[in-house]
């Protein structure tokens, strides 16, 4: 089977909500399987394991949105929005797709609650652009606090989205993957 590793507890010290489990994304319905699992590809679960350490200390929790995308799933969102800028044209493929992408946000870890961001997850304006300065300071200096904790940890960053982070040279390195891979852990909605 291909190295894909559940990400949650007890593993991972991270909060998962995977957007597209739910119908509150931008394609209004769920596009995963309500109960579907977080999976990152083994080299990608490393990286993550570093940046919930380096947040730790901070008193900060990582929330993950999205991770390992299946292929058809990639279809899906771009089927209703085809838009370069903010997803990655499937005949290309995703780093999502590859297992080696994360799509998160931060949590202050007493309470909870979400850090302001500037935007939603999957705002597709120019406003989730990194280095905007058009939202407030504060939001800037969460998604700033973010950039530095996933590229200390050793993520690369998707200059048109604060939420997306993959890892370096995952275009050649890991292959396109379906649902399929995870056999009866399949995520699709059916």
């Amino acid at each position: 089977m291909y190295p894909l590793v559940a990400i949650g507890a007890p593993g991972h010290d991270v909060t998962v909500a995977l957007a597209y489990a739910t119908a509150d994304n931008f394609t209004g319905k769920p596009v995963y399987r309500p109960d579907a699992g977080c999976w990152l590809h083994a080299d990608a679960a490393r990286l993550l394991v570093r940046a919930v350490e380096l947040a730790r200390p901070l008193g900060l929790r990582l929330r993950i949105l999205d991770a390992f995308r299946p292929a058809e799933a990639q279809w899906t969102l771009w089927n209703h929005t085809p838009d370069p800028d903010f997803l990655a044209d499937p005949r290309r493929g995703s780093f999502h797709s590859k297992g080696v992408a994360v799509d998160l946000d931060l949590l202050d870890a007493v309470s909870g609650e979400a850090l302001d961001m500037g935007t939603a997850f999957d705002a597709f304006t120019p406003q989730s652009h990194h280095g905007n300065q058009d939202i407030p300071a504060e939001s800037q200096r969460n998604r700033h606090l973010l950039m530095g904790l996933m590229t200390t940890a050793g993520w690369d960053f998707n200059r048109h989205e604060w939420w997306h982070y993959q890892m370096f040279n995952a275009r050649e390195n890991y292959p396109l993957l379906s649902d399929s891979v995870l056999g009866p852990e399949a995520m699709m909605a059916r």
